[in-house]
C-alpha cells in the first residue's frame, strides 16, 4: 500500500512514513494511491469482536508496514480501554433510527476510537526505529484530550496541543490541562480553532522547523486517524444488514469522510446526512453550492465551531480526478478569497445523491436534547443533538427506505451545562473522571503568533536531546 499527497508534489510513501509524517511536505493530505476493497468479515455473531474486525479492515490500508500479529495486538490493547464490551454499541431510538455510541473511550469522545490506536502505532514504529517525534495538534475540543490520552504514556513522543482560549467546555479543557505527564503540553491560543489549525499547518510548512523537531500530527490531517474511523462505518452497516444512511455531526469533515471512504471501499452505505451548527459552511456547500467562510460563531457544540474544514481536501482531490495541481490551486484561491467553487458536473457526480445536509442553531439544539430525553429517557450531547435534529428535518415522520444511524460523538457529561439546561438533569462523569475538577491545571497562554508558538514547541521538544 502506497500513499500520495492531495497536492501532487510529494513523494509516495508507505503507511509507516505517512503515520509519522502527518501532513505531506507540499502541504497536502495523504490518501491511498489506490482504494482497496474491504475484506469479507464474518457475520456479527461469529465475529471475534470489534478489535478483530478493526485489524481485518485496516490490514487493507496498512499493507506490509505492520504484520498481522502486531496490528491485532495494537487493536486489542487500544479497544480494551473502552468501557462498553461492544466498544461502539448501536442503540435504537425509534423504529428507523439508531445511535452509534462512539463515546465509551477514556475521554468520552469519538476521537478515542482512532487515537487510542494511533498512539500505540506511533510508539511501536518509533520504538522499532529508536526515534522520537514531536506531535503538534489543534483541537476544537475533543481531539486534544483524546490525542493526549493516546500518547501520554508513549516513550518516543512529545505532544503540544493548541486550543482556542475560552471556546471549549470546562470538561474538554480540563481533560487536556490536568494531565501530569512530562511529554504533554497544552497551549490556549487567543483566537479560534481555525487560527489554531492555521498555526499547526504553518509549522508543518516551515521545512527547517518541521525537520529539526521531527513534527508529526494526530488530528484528522493524519491519514491513520481517518483510517481507524472507517472501521465503525463498516461494522455498523454490517450489523444492520445495510444499506444504511449515516448522519454525522461534523465541522472538520474528517468523520463523515471516513464514512465516505468506507462506502468507496465497498461498505453498504446509501448516503450521508451532514449535520452542522450555526457554523454551517458544509451545509451551505451541500445544499446551495456555497462554500464561503464566515466569522466563527461560538455555540453549544464547540467541536464544530469551524469554517475551514481541512478534510474536505481529500474529497476535493477525488472530485478533481486526483489532479493534485488543480486541488492545490483551488485551495490557494480559497485561502485568499474565502470562497471555494466547484463545477456543476462535479456537484452532480460527487455531492448530489451522496450527501444531504442540515444545520441547527443553539435553540434548536437545546430543543432536540429536550425532545430526545422526553421521548426516550436518553441524554445526548449538543453535537449528537444536531445529528438527531438533522434526521428529523430531512427524513420526516414517515421514515426512510433504509435504517438511519446517527454517530453519537460525545458523552453528555462533556457538556453538562447545555444538557442540564435542556432537560433539568445534570449528567455525571464516569467514575474514572470523577476527580477531574479537583486536579490542578497545567497550561500556557499565547497570542495567535507563529513565532511565539514555535518558540514554545522548540523549548519542550526532546527530539535530538
Amino acid at each position: 500500500m502506497r500513499y500520495l499527497s492531495t497536492r501532487g508534489d510529494a513523494p509516495e510513501l508507505g503507511f509507516a512514513e505517512v503515520l509519522l509524517g502527518g501532513l505531506a511536505p507540499d502541504g497536502g493530505l495523504y490518501v491511498p494511491a489506490e482504494w482497496p476493497r474491504l475484506p469479507e468479515l464474518p457475520p456479527p455473531g461469529a465475529s471475534g469482536g470489534y478489535a478483530a474486525d478493526a485489524a481485518a479492515i485496516m490490514a487493507a490500508f496498512v499493507g506490509d508496514d505492520l504484520d498481522a500479529a502486531t496490528l491485532a495486538r495494537l487493536c486489542d490493547e487500544a479497544y480494551a480501554t473502552f468501557r462498553h464490551p461492544a466498544v461502539v454499541p448501536l442503540v435504537q431510538i425509534d423504529h428507523h433510527h439508531w445511535l452509534l455510541e462512539l463515546f465509551h473511550g477514556p475521554t468520552l469522545a469519538f476521537k478515542d476510537v482512532a487515537l487510542q490506536l494511533v498512539g500505540r502505532m506511533f510508539d511501536h514504529v518509533l520504538g522499532q526505529r529508536g526515534e522520537r517525534v514531536t506531535i503538534v495538534g489543534a483541537t476544537s475540543g475533543d481531539t486534544g484530550s483524546a490525542a493526549i490520552d493516546g500518547v501520554k504514556g508513549c516513550d518516543h513522543v512529545d505532544i503540544v496541543i493548541l486550543y482556542p482560549a475560552g471556546r471549549t467546555s470546562d470538561v474538554q479543557r480540563r481533560q487536556m490541562t490536568t494531565i501530569d505527564a512530562p511529554n504533554v503540553h497544552t497551549v490556549a491560543i487567543d483566537g479560534t480553532f481555525d487560527d489554531c489549525q492555521d498555526l499547526v499547518k504553518a509549522m508543518f510548512a516551515d521545512a527547517e522547523f518541521r525537520d529539526r523537531l521531527r513534527l508529526s500530527a494526530v488530528n484528522s490531517i493524519n491519514w491513520a486517524r481517518v483510517m481507524a474511523q472507517v472501521v465503525y462505518y463498516v461494522t455498523a452497516s454490517r450489523a444492520l444488514a445495510g444499506p444504511v444512511t449515516f448522519c454525522v455531526p461534523t465541522g472538520n469533515f474528517g468523520n463523515v469522510l471516513a464514512g465516505w471512504i468506507a462506502r468507496r471501499c465497498g461498505a453498504p452505505i446509501a448516503d450521508f446526512i451532514v449535520a452542522s451548527n450555526t457554523n454551517d459552511i458544509l451545509t451551505r456547500f451541500v445544499n446551495d453550492a456555497d462554500m464561503t467562510t464566515r466569522e466563527v460563531v461560538p455555540t453549544l457544540s464547540p467541536s464544530m465551531d469551524i469554517q475551514v474544514s481541512s478534510n474536505f481536501e481529500r474529497l476535493l482531490f477525488e472530485m478533481n480526478g486526483r489532479d493534485g495541481g488543480m486541488t492545490a490551486e483551488q485551495l490557494r484561491r480559497f485561502r485568499s478569497t474565502g470562497r471555494l467553487d466547484v463545477e456543476p458536473d462535479q456537484r452532480r457526480e460527487w455531492v448530489e445523491g451522496t450527501f444531504r445536509a442540515a444545520s441547527l442553531g443553539d435553540a434548536a439544539t437545546t430543543a432536540e436534547i429536550a425532545r430526545t430525553f422526553a421521548e426516550t429517557g436518553m441524554l445526548i450531547d449538543p453535537h449528537t443533538a444536531t445529528g438527531v435534529g438533522a434526521v428529523r428535518r430531512l427524513v420526516g415522520a414517515g421514515g426512510p427506505e433504509v435504517p438511519i444511524v446517527t454517530t453519537a460523538t460525545a458523552h453528555p457529561a462533556k457538556f453538562p451545562d447545555a444538557v442540564e439546561r435542556a432537560t433539568g438533569v445534570r449528567p455525571g462523569l464516569p467514575p474514572h473522571l470523577a476527580d477531574l475538577f479537583d486536579l490542578p491545571e497545567r497550561t500556557a497562554s499565547l497570542p495567535n503568533d507563529l513565532a511565539a508558538v514555535q518558540e514554545f514547541v522548540t523549548a519542550r521538544s526532546r527530539v535530538g536531546r
